[in-house]
């Protein structure tokens, strides 16, 4: 499994910014953004990966990964009980 697997990445509408934006929280703060959904999640999955090269390169361990939690579903629970 490549790293750039175990970090999650988002892809949203931002009414504020009318276009989508893509983050990866817990790895990068930033992201990218633009009017084209699916360009976005590429640009942000190019992005997490230089983002993983460099700190690598710099010999800095990387952050806890962010996916296999199930975030999805856990948000969902928390949605359906407020």
């Amino acid at each position: 499994m490549k790293d750039s697997a175990r970090y999650v990445k988002i892809v949203e509408w931002s009414n504020e910014d009318n276009c989508y934006v893509g983050s990866s929280p817990g790895l990068l703060y930033g992201g990218c953004h633009g009017d084209n959904e699916q360009q976005v999640f590429l640009e942000l999955c190019q992005i997490v990966e230089e983002s993983i090269e460099l700190i690598h390169s710099e010999g800095k361990p990387l952050p806890p990964a962010t996916s296999g939690r199930d975030l999805v579903n856990c948000a969902q629970d928390v949605a359906s009980t407020g």
